[in-house]
């Protein structure tokens, strides 16, 4: 076996457990304002895109995270017109909103520039010509204080983040106190959607947390996960609803809607993809019911240090 430790990349999962990806190129390698970035190029994953040292996101498989963070909120409201995303800063995110042909307007807040122009620059397939879009409106400051100082109501909000470490930038978005933010900016049929990290058996405490907390600011709240590879496990999602139930969709319904609002070109989200996605095994049901932490800005959920 190779052992040589510049030709493989360690992604630390948690201060127990790391997990090794063959490096055959690094692309880029720097600090921003806010954490270190790194490119790679992996025989298996192809460019990936590596944010304190956990990858983000790799030009392979994509495709599932994106599409499922992103699709069945979008599908459960009836008309998505106004759209607010935190994060997405590689444009994947945003790409996916705008399949949808009855957004009019979507703000993307990604406080880190440095990632979307190393995205544009080295995952170009990620965004296409997202940022190009005349509905698109990028700006590049904190998300948490622009929705604060902010008076427009969306009908879908997505928190594309990165997972809350400790000195990372994405820590304080994942509490009740800024919960209660988004809520406040969603319009009366509003939904929010929520990366909330691994849904692997040892890796819980993100996701069971996360839903526990928007459980305390949404009527509705809701769990889903898939498989992705770059990460070495299940990804959980939750979301968060003001009045439509995603996880009530039928696949006939999902495909339905699919048609009507012209989605084309999706490689992972279907109708039958959907149900699979809400039908949780039990060790993450029991999980969920069990988690009594309540992520607060006094409290704030800390994965590990970076």
């Amino acid at each position: 076996m190779d052992t040589d430790p510049d030709r493989w990349f360690q992604d630390k999962i948690n201060e127990d457990f790391l997990q090794l990806h063959r490096i055959d190129e690094v692309v880029y390698q720097g600090r921003t304002r806010f954490q270190n970035a790194r490119v790679i190029r992996s025989p298996r994953l192809g460019i990936c895109l590596i944010l304190d040292n956990k990858i983000q996101s790799s030009e392979r498989d994509e495709f599932i995270y994106h599409e499922g963070l992103v699709q069945p909120a979008m599908l459960a409201h009836p008309k998505p017109e106004r759209i607010f995303i935190a994060g997405g800063g590689e444009g994947a995110t945003l790409r996916e909103v705008l399949r949808h042909k009855t957004v009019k307007t979507v703000e993307m807040v990604d406080i880190d520039d440095v990632v979307t122009t190393l995205s544009k620059k080295y995952l170009p397939g990620h965004a296409g010509k997202s940022f190009e879009d005349k509905r698109t409106a990028v700006f590049h400051v904190d998300a948490r204080k622009y929705l604060e100082d902010s008076k427009s109501k969306f009908d879908v909000i997505i928190l594309d983040l990165p997972d809350p470490i400790e000195e990372g930038p994405a820590a304080m978005l994942f509490t009740e106190e800024f919960y209660k933010t988004v809520r406040n900016h969603l319009s009366s049929e509003g939904l929010v959607t929520v990366q909330a990290g691994s849904a692997n058996p040892t890796e819980l405490l993100n996701f069971s947390a996360v839903n526990g907390t928007l459980k305390k600011v949404f009527p509705i709240v809701v769990q889903c996960a898939a498989y992705v590879p770059c990460f070495g496990g299940p990804w959980g999602f939750c979301v968060a609803s003001l009045k439509y139930n995603p996880a009530l969709l039928t696949p006939e319904e999902v495909d339905t809607r699919i048609k009507a609002r012209g989605l084309k070109g999706l490689k992972f989200y279907d109708g039958e993809t959907h149900r699979n996605m809400f039908a949780l095994p039990k060790y993450i049901r029991e999980a969920i019911t069990a988690q009594k932490r309540i992520i607060t800005d006094k409290k704030p959920l800390f994965l590990y240090k970076n």
